[in-house]
């Protein structure tokens, strides 16, 4: 090959070969550079994401964990409402007081702090210490709850490391046992969970009321450091309480003091110790006065008397005996089939289904009145009035229609409704039973508001003791029935009641000037034996001073009374208080 040809070749093979290289060097750096390049943003991105997320996803999450981990706190428990009776007197009412804890972490002498605290608290030494050693808790706990102020403040001049306070407040009952039976009582909760201690109503109205007058809770904190001392401006409340609403009830307090003391008086004359009393406006169905006895008293339960936080004349059931003629006599006036003045012929007794039913006192055949019936309280009387005349099953009938087997609705903890037997079942002595108050019960309201019906045109208003919510200016409003439809029965039944006052057993109901109207009964005791206690009785009066300027009806009972006795002056005694205290006049 001749060399000037292989020249130009080579040379421009060569060339060839070197702009190759020059493009794969440049070509392989900056791909290096490029992944460089992504690397560093990579990575950029994952630790700006990572900032992200602490400092605003999980940020208030870690804040509220750091925050927890240096806070103490407990619930601060609203002002619980006061109750009133109705012309203003505060009977039930959440005082000042103070609740008194302790940072252990701050206490320099437990046994010194513990020694302090007892003189001025009480208590024993002992138990303090406990509460104040940080192995009760690093940075909180409770010394006590609901102190009294002045020994909290007492407290508070010794300037004890570690000790702090807590505005609170407790209960308290001003007219004690007076009306303690109808008011209630409170006692305190516990919520471990919640470490939260709290009022709630355990009976009377404090229970029946409680979702109002309890409130809603609020929340305190307290902000300390890591050695558990409080930052300073770190005490707060993070929720408010909101205070319970106070409720004005129908009681009179001054005249339920009244009613209290004729009841211990009157059960004392007839030898027993338990027995009840209650007076209702039955025009409108607000109780002034109820009570029973033995009595509460909610300001000191240091001694509570076996059922003596019950009003029972709504909690308890009873067999009412002659006080339920005054239903058989309605049903029958009602019906027309009788007047007052028409006869019966009255054996000494009744032979019926192997029973026998007779008086509680002795006589030969007779023929009575009706109006001497109900004078003389005569079981042989009634039953053959109701079985000639009316027949068993209309009193029945009427006896569902005045709402004798249907709770009153009265707003009180526990009513309890009473046993009839459906008529379906009634035998011949159930229903002669029936006819004078035996073989079946009630409780003493329902009594209550059939008697306040025959003063307020047959209208049965439903028993009660809310009157108003001052707050909200709410005014209940409560159902009323129309038990007594035939409005001509009323003024017949009425005076056969007043001359049992005059003229048959309830002489010592009189009220000098008045025409005072009831019944008495007394009443057999169902033994669970499967028949009566001997010799012990219920005893009762119920009525109400006829033609006057008040529609108060009053019962009045005995439980448990040996032999024949009467409440009849028990009635006397707080009707004629009322008579005096209200102005009754006669009409």
């Amino acid at each position: 090959m001749s060399p000037a040809r292989q020249g130009p070749d080579s040379s421009r093979s060569g060339r060839r070969a070197g702009s190759g290289f020059e493009q794969y060097v440049r070509s392989s750096g900056g791909n290096r550079a490029f992944v460089v390049i992504l690397f560093f943003m990579a990575l950029a991105l994952l630790f700006f994401g990572r900032l992200i997320y602490l400092q605003v996803i999980v940020a208030p999450t870690y804040a509220a964990q750091a925050e927890a981990s240096r806070t103490v706190g407990f619930p601060v428990e609203p002002r619980r409402g006061t109750i009133y009776d109705r012309n203003g007197h505060i009977l039930a009412m959440s005082v000042d007081a103070t609740t008194i804890y302790a940072n252990p972490s701050e206490v320099t002498d437990a046994e010194g702090t513990a020694r302090s605290i007892a003189e001025v608290l009480g208590g024993e030494q002992k138990d303090y210490v406990a509460k104040l050693t940080k192995g009760q808790s690093a940075t909180f706990s409770f010394i006590e709850r609901k102190a009294d102020t002045n020994k909290a403040d007492r407290l508070r001049e010794l300037e004890l490391p570690g000790i702090y306070f807590i505005d609170d407040t407790r209960r308290e009952y001003p007219y004690g046992q007076t009306g303690g039976q109808v008011i209630g009582a409170c006692s305190i909760e516990v919520d471990e969970e919640a470490n939260r201690e709290y009022y709630v109503g355990i009976c009377g109205l404090e229970m029946y009321y409680n979702t109002v007058l309890s409130g809603t809770v609020g929340y305190y904190e307290a902000e300390v450091g890591a050695d558990g001392t409080p930052i300073p401006g770190g005490v707060h409340v993070s929720k408010q309480a909101v205070e319970g609403q106070d409720i004005v009830i129908s009681l009179d307090i001054e005249f339920q003091e009244e009613v209290e003391e004729a009841l211990k008086q009157g059960v004392a004359r007839v030898g027993v110790e338990e027995g009840s009393a209650v007076v209702m406006d039955a025009g409108t169905g607000e109780i002034y006065a109820a009570a029973s006895s033995p009595f509460f008293n909610p300001a000191d339960r240091s001694e509570v008397p076996e059922g003596s936080m019950q009003l029972k004349a709504v909690t308890n059931l009873f067999e009412p005996g002659s006080i339920f003629k005054t239903v058989s006599a309605a049903a029958i006036m009602e019906d027309g089939c009788m007047d007052t003045d028409t006869t019966v012929d009255c054996p000494p007794s009744l032979e019926v289904d192997g029973y026998v039913v007779s008086d509680a006192f002795d006589h030969d055949d007779v023929t009575y009145t009706l109006r001497e019936i109900m004078n003389r309280s005569s079981n042989v009387g009634i039953s053959l009035a109701v079985e000639d005349n009316l027949g068993f099953n209309k009193l029945y009938d009427s006896i569902l229609r005045y709402r004798m087997n249907e709770l009153t609705g009265i707003d009180y903890p526990g009513e309890q409704l009473g046993y009839l037997l459906d008529f379906d079942y009634w035998s011949k002595v159930q229903g002669y039973n029936a006819t004078f108050g035996q073989g079946l019960s009630v409780n003493a309201m329902q009594m209550v508001a059939f008697y306040g019906a025959l003063i307020n045109d047959g209208v049965e208003v439903t028993p009660h003791f809310l009157v108003r919510k001052p707050q909200t200016g709410e005014i209940p409003e409560y159902p009323t029935y129309e038990i007594i439809q035939n409005k001509d029965a009323i003024e017949p039944v009425k005076s056969m009641l007043q001359t049992v006052v005059t003229d048959g057993t309830g002489t010592e109901a009189a009220i000098e000037g008045f025409q005072v109207a009831g019944k008495t009964s007394t009443a057999e005791i169902y033994d669970e034996s499967g028949g009566y206690r001997e010799d012990v009785y219920n005893i009762a009066f119920a009525g109400f001073i006829d033609n006057s300027t008040s529609k108060f009806v009053c019962f009045c009972g005995a439980d448990e009374v040996p032999g024949d006795r009467k409440v009849t002056a028990m009635f006397h005694d707080i009707m004629g208080d009322a008579v005096n205290r209200y102005n009754i006049v006669a009409q």
